[in-house]
């Protein structure tokens, strides 16, 4: 990768990433695109260009521009958003994410986007959810993303655009809010025992779901676009993860930095749903075996840097409010 294009770049996963790759590549050899722009440090720190997803030429002549080698798509309706709005979610996730295929295809970029273990469905084994194995999701989410595994393997397969991607569970960071995820509540919960020292899970006890902290999910990303090619049996999409807990787990962790935190359970019927429809724990190993995934961040460990992290973020928002 020498020059990227990154769409959705102002998401949780996009405004991280930005700034990961400018760190790796170079400021000006990442273009960061979105629908609007803001005043964070993704917009404002490089080349920055609005894209609608849903415009073909507009993304296209922004590629071109650019001379860019390598799209990465990141915008995406989530979960949760989806299935409030499953008409609007199928045409954005799915037209962006043709539109996002063409445009590889035209300027001969590499290409990368993001799946879920939202892809799995209630029929899919629940432990140690294997690579290749039932895809049947329940979730307008979920049909979107196998739909977009199988129209990227398509790409690559009919047109020769290096596709690639991984099936991420839930990511976790201090960064950016969380944007309408079913493991949304995996960061709310760190948030809300700094400042109030309490917790109302919408997601029940002992519902384990796999989880990932954001700075392994971003060297996953570019080790995976890294990797030799010619080892890639899977592209569309890898298992990835770092661990499966439940709230009660994350919340006794939390406890053991805050004492005093307490959490309290009010379901959310819709999320809990989605996340009963998801497995306890998915398997790695073809993603360590054909390009060496590795992750550094347990829940112990992640749990102790989001709130060093977040409770300093805390304050100097609080300063800056003052």
């Amino acid at each position: 990768m020498k020059r990227i294009l990154i769409t959705g770049a102002l998401g949780q996963i996009g405004s991280e990433l930005t700034m990961k790759l400018r760190e790796t590549y170079g400021t000006d050899n990442v273009i960061a695109t979105d629908i609007k722009k803001n005043d964070s440090e993704a917009a404002q720190s490089g080349p920055f260009e609005i894209v609608d997803v849903t415009d073909l030429k507009n993304m296209v002549e922004v590629a071109k521009k650019y001379k860019v080698d390598t799209v990465m798509h990141l915008a995406a309706l989530l979960s949760a958003t989806a299935e409030a709005k499953p008409v609007f979610a199928w045409n954005l996730n799915m037209g962006g994410l043709m539109n996002a295929l063409e445009t590889a295809r035209e300027v001969k970029a590499k290409f990368f986007t993001p799946s879920s273990i939202g892809a799995f469905g209630p029929t899919t084994p629940k432990d140690s959810t294997p690579q290749d194995t039932i895809m049947r999701p329940t979730t307008m989410y979920g049909v979107n993303k196998v739909a977009g595994e199988l129209l990227s393997d398509y790409y690559f397969h009919k047109f020769g655009v290096d596709t690639r991607g991984l099936r991420f569970p839930g990511l976790i960071s201090y960064v950016a809010l969380p944007g309408g995820g079913t493991t949304d509540y995996a960061v709310e919960i760190y948030y809300e025992a700094i400042l109030n020292r309490k917790y109302e899970s919408y997601i029940d006890k002992g519902t384990y779901m796999d989880m990932m902290y954001m700075p392994d999910a971003l060297n996953a990303i570019i080790d995976l676009m890294e990797a030799d090619p010619a080892k890639l049996v899977h592209r569309n999409a890898f298992n990835v993860t770092a661990m499966s807990f439940a709230p009660e787990q994350i919340a006794a962790e939390i406890a053991k930095h805050i004492p005093g935190f307490k959490m309290t359970y009010k379901v959310d019927p819709v999320r809990q749903s989605i996340a009963n429809s998801w497995p306890n724990s998915i398997d790695a190993a073809a993603a360590r075996e054909e390009w060496g995934f590795k992750y550094e961040y347990d829940l112990a460990k992640m749990t102790q840097d989001m709130i060093e992290k977040l409770t300093y973020k805390l304050k100097m928002n609080k300063a800056r409010a003052n």
